[in-house]
């Protein structure tokens, strides 16, 4: 049976200062910017795009966010390891604990279109070590089982 790692996770307030706190640790600076992005982030449910993080930044700011800019504020955020990216949805969620470094697997709802992440390290460290013997040199293993959620099965 494997072995899962379980984390108190934070929300609100508390998560937007870990994320800073992480990304600070990186030497990265946490700007205002920054900060509406992680935020807008972090209050969707679902994984969300680049775009609709620009339209709601945007929204609430008053004035037109690039989702070019935003896109580049997301692969910061993905590698200092704040935030996480759904390959298959081309969408990112906020890392409910950041700066906790493991592989994903994400759980993704073809119906609701929700992704739930699990740390499962025997899962993922089997799948570096298949690469690795491969002669491949893994840089961040995703894992994405596509199928239907509990609630949307019941």
């Amino acid at each position: 049976m494997a072995e899962h790692h379980h984390h108190h996770e934070p929300t609100g307030a508390n998560l937007a200062d870990a994320a800073r706190n992480a990304l600070e640790a990186q030497n990265e600076q946490w700007t205002p910017m920054r900060a509406a992005i992680f935020d807008a982030l972090a209050a969707e449910e679902k994984p969300t795009s680049a775009y609709d993080i620009a339209d709601n930044v945007s929204k609430l700011r008053g004035k037109r966010v690039a989702p070019n800019s935003v896109y580049r504020i997301l692969d910061l955020f993905v590698a200092n390891n704040i935030a996480m990216r759904v390959e298959s949805a081309n969408a990112y969620i906020a890392n409910a604990h950041p700066g906790c470094h493991h592989d994903c697997i994400f759980l993704v709802c073809r119906n609701c279109k929700e992704a739930t992440h699990v740390d499962d390290d025997v899962v993922t460290g089997d799948v570096r070590a298949v690469a690795e013997h491969q002669g491949f040199r893994a840089e961040r293993p995703v894992i994405e089982i596509l199928g239907t959620c509990a609630k949307c099965v019941a």
